[in-house]
């Protein structure tokens, strides 16, 4: 499908949700996979039928079966263009877009990070715990220690608490940055500038909702915008309780 997932980006996603694979003459012919977040939430992604496959009836085979595992929790998933009309007849709705943004940045960062910008300690895990549900409603407790295991994170303080978080690490064809959580866009930027020097002049991916209206930046940086999904949610979606806002994902598929 031309997807950029590495081996490892799969298992990393395995080990972390369950999956369903759909066989013909014993070859894989489709994926669906699910996290659980809680016993509330879940997101849902790397649903798959392979082009020679598609068309028969077996995208829907594999989401009822990850909807029949999955419920009855509030799912969310983040769809294609033509995947739309099938999570549409599961009784999915839209609530939002995603903005795929990446490339090598134009310039080189300042390593220099702010004063009120640190490296994470695994003393911050219960803080961006709280925070993350704080933005998204959501409890991800195994995911966020998974994240923090395999990359580079950074808390932004305010008045010595943290207020905000990034997560980069490797992905795809680089590095992807997210989550990023914060209480406005200037910290989220501020936080994604301190991924970004740590970095350098690398490959990175950032996706984005719409209302974090970062796109213009991202775009005057070089990393132009190269794909859209729209978020999608089965059951009634549980406001953030804020101020702390999502403004960036860890991918697509995880939420």
């Amino acid at each position: 499908m031309s997807w950029p997932y590495r081996f490892e980006d799969w298992d990393f996603a395995l080990q972390l949700g369950h999956g369903f694979v759909l066989q013909s003459a014993f070859v894989v012919i489709g994926t669906a996979c699910w996290w659980p977040y809680g016993e509330t939430h879940a997101s849902a992604g790397m649903i798959i039928v392979s082009k020679a496959a598609q068309g028969r009836g077996y995208g829907a085979r594999l989401m009822d079966a990850l909807l029949a595992a999955a419920r009855p929790r509030i799912v969310t998933l983040n769809s294609t263009a033509e995947g739309m009309a099938l999570y549409r007849r599961r009784g999915f709705v839209p609530i939002g877009v995603i903005h795929q943004h990446q490339g090598i940045p134009r310039e080189r960062h300042e390593a220099q990070l702010p004063c009120f910008v640190r490296a994470m300690a695994p003393s911050d895990f219960e803080a961006i715990v709280s925070l993350d549900q704080e933005a998204t409603g959501w409890t991800r407790r195994e995911m966020l220690n998974r994240l923090m295991g395999v990359g580079d994170g950074y808390v932004l303080m305010r008045d010595g608490i943290p207020r905000g978080y990034a997560i980069s690490r490797l992905f795809g064809r680089g590095h992807v940055i997210g989550p990023v959580v914060a209480r406005s866009r200037t910290d989220a930027r501020t936080l994604i500038e301190a991924a970004l020097a740590r970095l350098g002049r690398v490959f990175v991916r950032i996706d984005i909702s719409t209302a974090a209206q970062l796109g213009d930046w991202l775009e005057g940086i070089g990393l132009p915008k190269v794909g859209d999904a729209t978020t999608m949610v089965l059951g009634t979606q549980m406001p953030s309780s804020g101020p702390a806002r999502m403004f960036a994902l860890a991918n697509q598929s995880f939420g």
